[in-house]
């Protein structure tokens, strides 16, 4: 039997036994909903855009006539929390602000969840 400093998975736990050391519930649980929140939201972006491309087509081979101005605006007044008309930086704080508040509810140990929401995003 080969000792643990031949064993490539023995050496990479120890080179991270720090960040293992600091790694709670919450940022475990945080990183998961990340990575889900990454997949539906390509998911959606794919939908989105097969439903715009779909609805141009049909608006530039003269179809259908599509007020894009009006689109816009309706979207953004759904989701604009402030009612600027306008997506900033505050309407993303106040988004994050909720969907943290609802995925931590009752959350034995929220520490680190939001660093590990933020790499499941990135991983």
């Amino acid at each position: 039997m080969s000792s643990s400093n031949d064993d490539p998975m023995a050496n990479a736990i120890s080179k991270i036994k720090p960040l293992l050391s600091k790694m709670t519930f919450g940022s475990v649980i945080g990183y998961c909903s990340g990575t889900a929140a990454k997949t539906v939201g390509k998911a959606l972006a794919i939908g989105i855009g097969f439903i715009y491309i779909a609805v141009q087509s049909a608006a530039y081979s003269g179809y259908i006539d599509v007020n894009w101005d009006k689109v816009q605006k309706e979207a953004i007044s759904k989701i604009d929390t402030d009612g600027d008309g306008k997506i900033t930086e505050e309407d993303v704080q106040a988004y994050w602000a909720k969907l943290k508040k609802m995925l931590t509810y009752n959350l034995p140990s929220a520490s680190g969840f939001s660093i590990g929401f933020l790499y499941g995003l990135r991983g």
